[in-house]
């Protein structure tokens, strides 16, 4: 789904920019601001104006967890739902969560062994999904790994799968294109 401008000939189409972002966001929630610049063609500064108008008028919701990542969504998802979707989005971490969601509890070396990366990948994911409380762990002889709100993570991943099947045909044609 590109968004791009290509049609844009400077002859005052911007008000559709906002719109055009909207739909973007509203498509891919929690969509991140390089994807946003990749799949609008818009240059940064023009992007960076136009989210900020969406963000002051409450159009749009703005998570800025770190300096390094901020996403955004349409202010009609609920901010449980975005917490999970945020992470769901890194096809690693929802490789992880989906065998957590199978399995009721799992030991570090059996998410390890099904997702076939390395322990310290594994280990860095585990440790990001239990600070935000999306993995609880049960200490005892072995770590066991949970999800901590099943019912919340499973209805995210039913919801909002189609926007990860999107993302990885896009990301399959545009491979093919560059061949």
């Amino acid at each position: 789904m590109d968004l791009s401008l290509s049609n844009n000939n400077g002859s005052g189409s911007s008000s559709s920019t906002p719109e055009m972002l909207l739909l973007a966001i509203q498509g891919e929630p929690g969509i991140r601001y390089r994807e946003l610049l990749r799949k609008t063609g818009l240059v940064n500064g023009v992007l960076t104006y136009h989210l900020s108008v969406l963000e002051k008028a409450g159009t749009i919701r703005v998570d800025r967890h770190s300096a390094r990542m901020t996403r955004y969504y349409p202010v009609n998802v609920p901010e449980s739902e975005s917490q999970v979707l945020g992470y769901v989005r890194h096809e690693p971490v929802r490789e992880i969560i989906s065998f957590l969601l199978e399995h009721d509890t799992s030991t570090f070396n059996e998410i390890v062994e099904h997702t076939g990366k390395a322990p310290s990948t594994v280990s860095s994911h585990l440790k990001r999904l239990k600070e935000a409380g999306i993995v609880s762990v049960r200490y005892g002889e072995y770590q066991l790994y949970s999800l901590a709100n099943r019912d919340l993570v499973a209805d995210v991943l039913a919801k909002y799968r189609p926007t990860f099947a999107d993302r990885v045909v896009d990301n399959y044609v545009e491979m093919l294109d560059e061949l």
